[in-house]
């Protein structure tokens, strides 16, 4: 009998997968319901020659030394450096808001004055949420809260999540903040980066171990859960339970792509448009593996909501109400003596690929602890 089913090939179950068939020598039979490995990180190369994230831009970005050294034994990275431009009132500057983008939109003199006045409230090089940063008395710094708020947050998230952003919970609006920087990099982590072969060789090589099966197109309900004594769950945590309470709500994206007979379509992997259209961003993938090209392909990225059957699950939305459905379907989970869920549909929690394999790998010793014990 197998001793350990993983339902998921994303990083949370092939991370989980490796480490019990490498350092328990267990058997694992890893299951997805899609007809790839990967889950959101899937990535290929096109007709064209160049990397296509299908799911939208991955950006490998952590500041744990634990992720990087477990990651680095299954690729080399490249030493991109991720940064992001934002129209705003027509003109290209960098998002976050940081002191660059000050001098960009605004006359010379008023910038000078903004960034003095700026600097004498806050610590240069800090991350200021821009819900708290509305908060200023001084006209002109509410002035520029308001401007910031307006051109790069309000639409943008709305547009994103569906809500408006007094709805959303301060996890994101945090992401969002005025930075007081010059450092135009989208991530200050010390390790970033993308894998040189791409995500999808990376969770190949986790999965390539004579202890794992992997079955592609694959449902859960199709498999006999008494055959196993563990199971780590990655998919979503309501389909689990089949609903029971209701469904947890999820923003989905739908990316429109096209290919353009040139070297490149715009001026950055990821260019936002906070004010303008009905899509959020356009990527340009070859700017991650500076593939050279003639011709480049672009995806617009459209938010939407989740619908069962008509598209995927990406953004668990952060709201109370939300997160107190979860909590029902938490404490049942709990009560299960050989169901562990993990991920990000697993946990109903945003998670970036470093903070999914943090998670993995915190869930395996807290495993292999109660195995030795």
């Amino acid at each position: 009998m197998t001793k350990n089913l993983v339902v998921g090939a994303g990083f949370s179950g092939a991370v989980m997968a490796n480490l019990l068939a490498e350092e328990l020598g267990e058997e694992v039979l890893v299951i997805d319901k899609k007809d790839h490995i990967a889950g959101n990180c899937y990535d290929y190369r096109d007709e064209n020659g160049i990397m296509i994230h299908k799911y939208g831009s991955h950006i490998f970005h952590t500041k744990s030394e634990k992720v990087w050294n477990y990651i680095r034994k299954f690729t080399d990275f490249n030493t991109y450096m991720h940064k992001v431009i934002g129209i705003l009132d027509g003109i290209e500057t960098h998002i976050p808001f940081n002191l660059n983008t000050l001098y960009d939109v605004f006359p010379n003199s008023f910038a000078t004055k903004l960034e003095e006045k700026l600097l004498d409230v806050f610590a240069i090089n800090t991350k200021v949420p821009i819900l708290e940063f509305q908060k200023q008395d001084d006209d002109d710094l509410k002035f520029l809260a308001n401007y910031v708020y307006e051109k790069i947050f309000l639409y943008y998230t709305t547009k994103q999540w569906g809500v408006s952003p007094k709805e959303v919970d301060g996890a994101v609006t945090a992401r969002v903040p005025v930075y007081l920087s010059k450092d135009n990099r989208y991530f200050q982590d010390r390790f970033q980066g993308i894998p040189l072969e791409g995500y999808t060789k990376v969770v190949e090589r986790i999965l390539d171990c004579k202890n794992i099966k992997v079955k592609l197109n694959t449902e859960y309900k199709d498999i006999n859960p008494d055959d196993f004594d563990r199971i780590f769950y990655t998919g979503p945590i309501d389909e689990f339970f089949e609903y029971k309470y209701g469904p947890l709500p999820y923003r989905s994206v739908n990316f429109k792509f096209e290919t353009y007979n040139k070297p490149y379509y715009q001026s950055a992997a990821c260019v936002n448009y906070p004010c303008n259209y009905d899509f959020t961003r356009i990527h340009e993938y070859k700017y991650y593996l500076d593939d050279q090209t003639d011709k480049t392909v672009i995806a617009k990225e459209y938010s939407e909501f989740f619908e069962l059957g008509k598209n995927e699950r990406y953004y668990p939305i952060p709201t109370e109400e939300n997160d107190e459905l979860y909590r029902k379907y938490f404490e049942d989970g709990k009560r299960l003596e050989k169901v562990y869920f993990l991920g990000r549909l697993g946990d109903y929690k945003y998670y970036d690929m470093d903070k999914a394999i943090l998670r993995a790998i915190e869930l395996f010793e807290h495993i292999k602890e109660k195995t030795n014990g």
